[in-house]
């Protein structure tokens, strides 16, 4: 292959990485995919283009790619999101329980909202002391039909985070809905606001802790991945 097409074959790589929010390191201590999630989760409905999303239709398969490559030993989620499409949050949030590589997740700034279930989606959870993440009921934008099938939808969807929440962390069912409940946190709104510590006291998060964190435990769930 001539210096043209390894310039051009660079070039494709860095565009993708800036689209995806993405990169690729390799060392010796293992070779760490990394994942943004940030600004809003894109569902079937376009957003803005003022508006910061990921996009689900970028981010599925690109994650079974992950799952499949020889390259790749771990993956690391760099989570800053304010929510978004439910049905697209817990898609990923699906596919990253699904893994059989390592997993890490780390919140910075804030993993609010469909944001929950992709954080404790990972094998290990990570937040930084000063990050904090949004519970709160389930919300649907545009018109609305008052009847009690509207409810009961609502009231499934929410029963399904409810589940993915408490089986992939270790926070009781009860605690995590009475924060999404409390009506005594937020000025305008339902729910509770958790920052670093509190989300790991309540057995939300796994852990405290920052990047160098976060790569020091992937590198050695993927080390004891390999001796087994």
């Amino acid at each position: 292959m001539n210096n043209d097409a390894n310039t051009d074959l660079i070039e494709q790589e860095r565009e993708q990485n800036v689209e995806l929010g993405t990169s690729f390191t390799k060392n010796e201590n293992g070779n760490i995919y990394t994942l943004c999630i940030i600004g809003q989760i894109e569902g079937h409905q376009v957003q803005p283009e003022t508006v910061k999303t990921t996009k689900y239709e970028h981010v599925m398969p690109l994650l079974a790619t992950i799952e499949e490559s020889e390259e790749v030993d771990g993956l690391l989620l760099l989570l800053n999101t304010v929510g978004g499409d439910i049905e697209a949050g817990l898609a990923i949030a699906e596919m990253i329980s699904g893994m059989k590589k390592p997993t890490v997740s780390l919140v910075l700034g804030g993993g609010h909202s469909i944001g929950v279930p992709l954080a404790v989606s990972a094998k290990l959870s990570m937040i930084a002391p000063t990050a904090s993440m949004m519970l709160h009921p389930v919300r649907m934008t545009g018109t609305v039909i008052s009847a009690p099938s509207t409810f009961r939808y609502l009231n499934r969807i929410q029963e399904q985070i409810l589940d993915f929440v408490t089986a992939n962390s270790a926070v009781k069912r009860e605690t995590l809905l009475s924060y999404m409940m409390a009506t005594d946190e937020l000025a305008n709104d339902v729910g509770t606001i958790l920052y670093g510590k509190d989300a790991v006291s309540c057995g939300l998060i796994d852990r405290v802790g920052g990047l160098g964190d976060a790569l020091k435990a992937l590198h050695r769930m993927g080390k004891e991945r390999k001796n087994k």
